[in-house]
């Protein structure tokens, strides 16, 4: 092939169409009557920019006018898309961090809608008439479902902790365990968090190891606060021990402090008799005695990303007057969501059947592999010898921070590509239109079906089918 010259690309290069011929033409009338008219400014720009740099380059290929208005329509459509979409989670871990979290339950997610058109009573009083509070609409369910005198809602874990910490032992001390001072998700640590909010740390005991006599050795004039963090997103084994949460309430009792919990995850229902072992409720928690209990309202609560302070009444009220408060407060959605997941509580057996990510946790192999079965069934259908399909049993896991190293038995259908490799079918189905999340074991692609949602089988399907054939899925994962 003769390397084009200098006078051939300038030759290329004037027969690009202006900006304004390509608005004027029959294509740029059909995109303005359906797009914002910047957002086509935008695209013919930089692809007439693309196309620009093609030929200096000398790879000067798609230049006719049906292939730079095919190009233009192609980023019109990025352009316009919305960045934060829908998409199926196929990896096994069903409290994803970076795909989100929680599923919402169809209640919760009615309950948004709601809310989100209108105006709400959001802090007003409508028996009186007057300004009220935003705490007021999930407190008395909180009560209900914990047993804690009083409850707020702020946007996340290290919200909670930090707001509780500035409000009650500011320029004071507060003791914890060594073994506890965790990393919670973002690199934010909780010496970190203490530091910030303007409280002194006092570690005690070891690493693998601390006793009720260095709680008590620590104790001083300063001291304000106990302070214990559920190993929520961690295990330690071996030659370890640690002091119960009821031996820190009698200590803290002794020398009158406050003590804190920091759960974490927050677990509303028994999970034993599901088989989930090592998660303690709430409900138990204030049992125990504490003064403060921070937990999620995501995680294996299964609501909107949010952490509820529930406690001792005078304690939430004296949290309630501090400014930071204000700062780390959620909005309406967020309560509307909260609210409609927690009366959901109020009938476990509709809790575990109605919140996805209960159900998920606790559904049966059985229920696992029909799904997984009627996946194969349906990719075998149409795959003309593109790949092998199988199941396979393998492990999914909580995540999200929560049930650490704890496996869930699941089936999942293994795909091994013949015309592609395995890691081309995997890039395919994330960067569709319609991106599918799977994950790659022994060389072959893994659909973890206790992840998939029913509702989402018949898109997923299509997808895979159309990755295997040519590339990138066009289809839409939003349900009929």
């Amino acid at each position: 092939m003769v390397e084009k010259t200098m006078q051939d690309k300038q030759k290329d290069l004037s027969n690009i169409p202006s900006v304004d011929e390509l608005l004027k033409g029959p294509n740029g009338e059909k995109w303005l009557g359906v797009y914002q008219r910047s957002v086509v400014v935008r695209a013919i720009r930089e692809v007439l920019d693309i196309k620009r740099k093609d030929i200096l380059s000398g790879s000067n290929t798609g230049l006719s006018i049906d292939a730079i208005s095919h190009d233009i329509e192609k980023k019109i459509g990025e352009l316009s898309a919305y960045k934060l979409r829908p998409l199926i989670n196929a990896t096994g871990v069903v409290i994803h961090t970076n795909l989100g979290r929680a599923i919402l339950s169809d209640k919760a997610i009615q309950n948004m809608i709601h809310t989100a058109g209108s105006y709400t009573n959001l802090e007003y009083d409508i028996p009186g008439g007057k300004r009220g509070k935003r705490y007021a609409h999930i407190k008395d369910i909180l009560r209900e479902l914990t047993g804690a005198e009083d409850a707020l809602v702020v946007n996340n874990n290290a919200a909670a902790v930090l707001v509780c910490l500035n409000t009650l032992a500011k320029d004071r001390e507060a003791v914890v365990s060594r073994g506890e001072l965790v990393e919670i998700g973002g690199s934010f640590r909780i010496p970190e968090v203490m530091k910030s909010s303007g409280v002194i740390l006092k570690e005690v005991g070891a690493t693998n190891k601390a006793h009720l006599s260095d709680y008590r050795n620590a104790l001083s004039g300063s001291t304000a606060l106990l302070l214990k963090v559920h190993q929520s997103n961690y295990k330690m084994i071996g030659f370890t021990e640690e002091v119960s949460l009821k031996e820190l309430v009698k200590l803290g009792r002794e020398f009158r402090l406050p003590v804190m919990a920091d759960l974490g995850s927050g677990c509303m229902i028994d999970l034993e008799k599901y088989g989930i072992h090592g998660e303690p409720t709430v409900q138990s928690v204030v049992r125990e005695g504490v003064d403060l209990v921070t937990f999620s309202g995501d995680k294996l609560l299964g609501g909107p990303q949010a952490v509820i302070i529930a406690g001792k009444e005078k304690l939430i009220q004296k949290i309630q007057k501090n400014p930071f408060l204000r700062a780390v407060r959620v909005d309406k959605l967020t309560l509307a969501s909260l609210e409609a997941t927690l009366m959901l509580y109020l009938d476990e057996e509709k809790a575990v059947s109605e919140i996805p990510t209960l159900r998920m946790l606790t559904q049966s192999k059985a229920v696992i592999k029909k799904r997984a079965q009627k996946i194969s069934a349906s990719l075998k259908k149409d795959i003309s010898g593109k790949a092998s399909i199988g199941i396979i049993e393998d492990q999914s896991r909580a995540g999200g921070g929560s049930l650490p190293e704890t496996d869930f038995p699941t089936f999942a259908v293994s795909i091994k590509p013949s015309q592609i490799s395995v890691n081309e079918l995997e890039k395919r189905l994330r960067l569709g239109n319609a991106p599918v999340i799977a994950r790659i074991k022994e060389d072959a692609l893994l659909i973890d079906a206790r992840t998939v949602q029913d509702k989402e089988i018949m898109a997923l399907v299509d997808c895979i089918k159309a990755a295997l054939s040519h590339g990138s899925s066009q289809i839409d994962t939003e349900p009929e």
